[in-house]
């Protein structure tokens, strides 16, 4: 290869320490979190009150000295920052506003401060629309963000509820993408035993979300939304084929579409957050190379497996330019 090719990395989390505190007074239904002094512990309950999920949050993990050291190890020249879940819409009624404006606000000073390594996306407080768009137009027009963070499920609420249709126009109007990422799974109770919430729910929750946008019409009636996928898509890409033949062929679950199902997913970008080369490689001969994004989920991934696991599959080099940062600088607005 004859020139370095520009790295941008499309999912990198923050956790800002002012937002890891309010998260301990949050009463939202489905989420507690306890500790403090950089260190909390994060539990997930399923609406009828059984424990799904444990984490530990260390916010030494995501500080920005790791961050700017893993990128230089790496070789990733800029980062598209989030914060990472638990999203605002969990944190409940009284604190979602403040959760998204305090995270928006820290992320932003972080870009900021380093604008030649950070953009950043907006979190937003979902379970109130109106606030949502507000809050969009504020983290967009002050804060310089350049799309949304958006949960796999709001609360429970499929991301196809009719009570999210202003937002969606909005961000489509604004023209930034709307980033998909896991979240724990309010049906998660199926899975929570051996870890496999992380293993197979976050896939399983988001190409739900993605299917969602399309057989509910979300993208049909917002041609120019633009989607981002992560994690090679989960699990929907590999199934595309059958829900086609379901729709197509059977004729189910038509109601909101005029078109196959794999017309709208053809205009969604992906993520490659996965360390395997075979699914790596599935995802760039179902999408192309113009529709791929390099991530690393940093600092919950080594920026370095995913990377190495991108150059193994041996892609053409001008692909694995657009795939390294050209696609990402074209959606995310970044001068490279």
């Amino acid at each position: 290869m004859s020139a370095k090719i520009a790295v941008v990395d499309c999912q990198s989390h923050v956790f800002p320490d002012a937002y890891a505190e309010l998260l301990t007074r949050a009463q939202g239904a489905g989420f507690r979190a306890e500790g403090g002094n950089g260190v909390y512990t994060l539990d997930y309950h399923a609406p009828g009150g059984e424990h799904l999920q444990r984490f530990i949050l260390r916010l030494a993990d995501y500080s920005v000295a790791r961050k700017l050291a893993d990128m230089n190890a790496a070789g990733v020249d800029v980062s598209v920052l989030s914060i990472n879940i638990p999203t605002p819409d969990l944190l409940g009624p009284e604190l979602a506003c403040e959760g998204a404006r305090v995270a928006n606000d820290a992320v932003a000073e972080l870009c900021a401060q380093h604008p030649d390594r950070f953009v950043g996306l907006a979190a937003l407080p979902l379970t109130d629309v109106a606030a949502s768009m507000i809050e969009l137009d504020r983290a967009i027009d002050r804060l310089d963000l350049r799309g949304v963070f958006m949960p796999s499920h709001v609360a429970g609420l499929p991301l196809d509820d009719p009570s999210l249709e202003p937002f969606y126009a909005q961000v489509a109007a604004r023209g930034v993408p709307l980033v998909l990422h896991p979240t724990v799974p309010s049906w998660g109770n199926t899975l929570r035993d051996y870890a496999m919430i992380p293993m197979l729910g976050f896939m399983v929750d988001t190409s739900i979300g993605m299917l969602r946008l399309i057989l509910g019409g979300v993208l049909e009636r917002h041609p120019t939304l633009q989607v981002v996928h992560p994690h090679a898509g989960g699990v929907l890409p590999y199934l595309m084929g059958r829900v086609e033949e379901q729709t197509e062929v059977k004729k189910r679950g038509r109601d909101h579409i005029t078109r196959p199902p794999g017309s709208y997913y053809s205009q969604v970008y992906f993520d490659l957050v996965s360390p395997s080369a075979l699914a790596l490689d599935f995802v760039y001969q179902f999408a192309g190379p113009d529709r791929l994004l390099f991530a690393s989920d940093h600092p919950w991934v080594e920026i370095a497996l995913i990377l190495e696991t991108v150059r193994a599959c041996n892609w053409p080099d001008e692909a694995l330019a657009q795939i390294l940062s050209g696609n990402a600088a074209h959606l995310f607005k970044i001068p490279l």
